[in-house]
């Protein structure tokens, strides 16, 4: 448990104290995330928060890690080194989607082939248990994609990102903590003690932005975190809080960033555009149009995350896809109320304007709109 405590503390100190060197450099290299059409922050804001983040959670968790169980994990820290760096390439220097993703491939497959970090079980669902172990990287490499890439897409208002990142890494630090897998939860709680840090600079009004180089890394790490979650609880394993429908739980506990992309993808196949097409459908822009601000934003979503987390765990002794139909069904009811408020507030308006209300809001909207 020291260990675990002085983690935490020390990626939280790197990052708060090496963050304003960070913008102090950025601001003297011009490496900002400059204001346009498509973003909602009108000043010049360095998007080179990621560093900081990489550099507490690296050197927190080199001083206090355990490797007992653990190994060297050489190949996860290569992955990292390499997202890392093609997040910040992407900062400065724009990438184009396919070299990020083949990048993402490539450090991902490296991962699961080197560490065999890798689902193994279904769980039961559809009948399915142990997966061969072809499907078992494919399945693998794809869920971590997609979460990594969901993480990404939610850095969209100050102090969401980083704060349900905190959240989600130390509802996986506690659990690993109390199944006594103690290098597992200092990694996680060495992410959390450095989004914490970063959460000083980034909550609204934003002071630096995470970047593409902090927002891969922690979706990556949160990724893994998630694998090892399930699989600490895959059929054949025994610990004192063994959960048998883990791969809804761990859904649950990453319910925002995953609910919120499937969400978007799916609004625009139905309109019949390309699911990598940016819009502005993510709940985050859902919620600033019917008035909310960038603290209301996130706060409301850190709320809802948490309370996704306790229904999880409350009826963890239901069946895997029961629990997926519940938080499903939930996430989906909730993300209607911003839309439906939005719709009311305009019906009333538009019977007394020229030019309807709606089109108003939509074109101002779209005048400022930070786009994912």
């Amino acid at each position: 448990m020291q260990n675990i405590i002085l983690s935490f503390l020390t990626s939280l100190l790197i990052v708060i104290f090496g963050i304003p060197s960070i913008i102090t450099v950025a601001k003297l290299k011009g490496l900002y995330d400059k204001p346009d059409k498509r973003k909602l922050h009108t000043a010049k804001i360095p998007r080179l928060g990621g560093v900081a983040i990489i550099a507490g959670f690296a050197i927190a968790s080199s001083i206090w890690g355990i490797p007992d169980g653990m190994g060297r994990l050489q190949y996860l820290q290569a992955a990292l080194i390499i997202l890392f760096f093609v997040g910040l390439k992407d900062d400065i220097i724009i990438l184009s989607p396919i070299k990020k993703l083949f990048s993402q491939i490539f450090a991902i497959s490296l991962t699961i082939i080197g560490e065999d970090i890798r689902l193994t079980s279904f769980f039961g669902i559809f009948g399915i248990y142990e997966i061969p172990i072809w499907a078992s990287y494919a399945i693998t490499l794809f869920t971590i994609v997609v979460i990594t890439n969901a993480f990404n897409l939610i850095d969209g208002v100050d102090g969401l990102a980083g704060g349900l990142g905190f959240i989600i890494s130390v509802t996986f630090g506690l659990w690993f903590n109390f199944i006594d897998q103690p290098g597992w939860a200092i990694l996680a709680f060495a992410l959390a003690g450095a989004l914490l840090g970063f959460l000083v600079f980034n909550f609204n009004p934003a002071k630096i932005f995470m970047g593409d180089g902090g927002s891969l890394t922690t979706g990556f790490l949160l990724a893994i975190f998630a694998i090892r979650f399930i699989e600490f609880n895959s059929p054949g394993t025994e610990n004192a809080y063994k959960l048998l429908s883990a791969p809804a739980i761990a859904v649950a506990i990453l319910i925002i960033p995953l609910f919120d992309t499937l969400r978007v993808f799916i609004i625009r196949l139905l309109n019949k555009k390309s699911p990598f097409t940016a819009d502005k459908n993510h709940l985050h822009h859902s919620l600033i149009k019917i008035g909310l601000g960038h603290k209301e934003v996130s706060l409301v979503m850190y709320i809802i995350n948490v309370l996704f987390v306790l229904i999880a765990f409350m009826i963890k002794d239901s069946s895997t896809v029961t629990i997926l139909l519940i938080v499903g069904t939930l996430a989906l009811i909730l993300s209607q109320i911003p839309v439906y408020i939005f719709n009311h507030k305009i019906a009333d308006l538009d019977a007394d304007q020229s030019t309807p209300i709606s089109q108003q809001i939509e074109e101002q909207f779209n005048s400022k709109d930070n786009i994912n």
